[in-house]
């Protein structure tokens, strides 16, 4: 079996779809799928300048190990959608050479590309979130979204939740199933000599207690409500991640007179970020809309043992994946009150920290790990072309 998917990026650049895409490409290649990527290239000049939005990049095939990764060069990205004139071309030579098609949405580039082509192999979308923000976007891509959800085979959610809370996937619920993501939970959990350097530099650096966000820096990840609720917290707040309102929340911290305590780390290697979860109290996931639709970096955080505070977005499958009471706490939507007393109470409690922690790391095993979600996808392509053929 041969397929194709369609992402935005591809690692090293990090964010959700990144981590997905690339998560479930490796575990379809150990399942004997034949995997292509087909991406923007996020990188030029040894840089990241995916929000650089006159940075050119060029095309470059490459190997993941099993995985063909192909990087289509952009010209300039414009209200966030790159502008990438090879796409088209390069997309109809690789689907002649696939049996099925995977597409990875939000993704307006490569969905208007796909929607060019006049004759494709059948299609399997994962809907990874609406779009809620940017409003000019979203009733811009509807034509593109009906075009493309009824050309689908199969639609795939994230979680239950999500699907009854998006209009979009209601309109194709008989089509639709859900598939939660996964990762590779091993190097979450595994011990090593690295990582305990890792863990001794970052609690020698950085004051006990230790809070922890993960994520892109935009506003749907709620950075600005956990520098609100950490003013009623001791120790450090470290924030690992990039994007447009970093300079915003720099200068939010400073008007809370915390920046000395917070720290903006920004990308960081993957045996950094493993050791974070380590020596850190809990993880900070205060999202504030759909957008955050999953929030892979709850499932590292489990499967480090690390309890998660999130919060009770609506028709969203954040609360679902970390559920109150047994990985993490969940406190109400935009409460930098109740964020910050869930913080203290595991302060107080260490007991019940510990069973969070081990609570995580069992639902993580259970649910979330990358070989149950590549073989319940691989069966799903089965399905499909089954279906075709016959």
């Amino acid at each position: 079996m041969r397929v194709l998917h369609l992402g935005k990026y591809y690692p090293p650049h990090r964010g959700g779809i990144e981590t997905h895409l690339h998560a479930l490409a490796h575990g379809l290649s150990a399942e004997g799928v034949e995997t292509t990527a087909l991406v923007v290239n996020h990188a030029a000049g040894g840089g990241d300048v995916v929000w650089r939005a006159g940075a050119r990049t060029r095309s470059v095939s490459e190997r993941d190990g099993p995985v063909r990764v192909e990087r289509v060069g952009r010209v300039a990205n414009v209200a966030r959608l790159d502008v990438c004139p090879r796409l088209p071309l390069l997309l109809r030579r690789l689907a002649r050479e696939a049996d099925l098609l995977h597409l990875h949405v939000p993704n307006p580039a490569m969905g208007f590309a796909l929607a060019s082509l006049p004759q494709a192999p059948p299609l399997v979308i994962t809907h990874h979130s609406d779009v809620l923000r940017q409003r000019v976007l979203r009733h811009a891509l509807r034509p593109l979204d009906e075009v493309l959800y009824r050309r689908a085979a199969r639609v795939l959610a994230t979680s239950p939740r999500y699907v009854e809370g998006s209009a979009l996937l209601q309109r194709f619920r008989a089509k639709t199933e859900v598939l939660p993501f996964g990762i590779d939970l091993a190097p979450f959990q595994a011990q090593s000599a690295t990582l305990a350097r890792e863990v001794e530099l970052l609690e020698a650096r950085f004051r006990a207690p230790r809070w922890l966000m993960v994520g892109r820096l935009v506003y749907y990840k709620g950075h600005a409500l956990a520098l609100e609720a950490f003013r009623e917290l001791p120790g450090t707040l470290l924030i690992v991640g990039q994007g447009p309102a970093e300079a915003e929340l720099r200068q939010r911290a400073e008007a809370l007179g915390i920046s000395a305590r917070v720290a903006f780390l920004g990308s960081v290697r993957d045996e950094v970020l493993r050791a974070a979860y380590r020596v850190s109290a809990a993880l900070l996931f205060p999202g504030n809309a759909r957008s955050e639709a999953f929030g892979l970096a709850q499932v590292e955080a489990m499967a480090s043992g690390c309890p998660v505070i999130n919060t009770e977005i609506p028709g969203s499958g954040v609360p679902w994946v970390c559920p109150h009471d047994e990985a993490g706490l969940t406190v109400p939507l935009g409460d930098a009150r109740a964020l910050a007393g869930a913080a203290r109470r595991l302060l107080r409690e260490p007991k019940l920290a510990q069973r969070l922690g081990a609570g995580g790391r069992a639902r993580a095993a259970e649910r979330f790990s990358q070989g149950v979600m590549a073989r319940a996808c691989a069966e799903l392509y089965e399905r499909v072309l089954a279906g075709a053929r016959s």
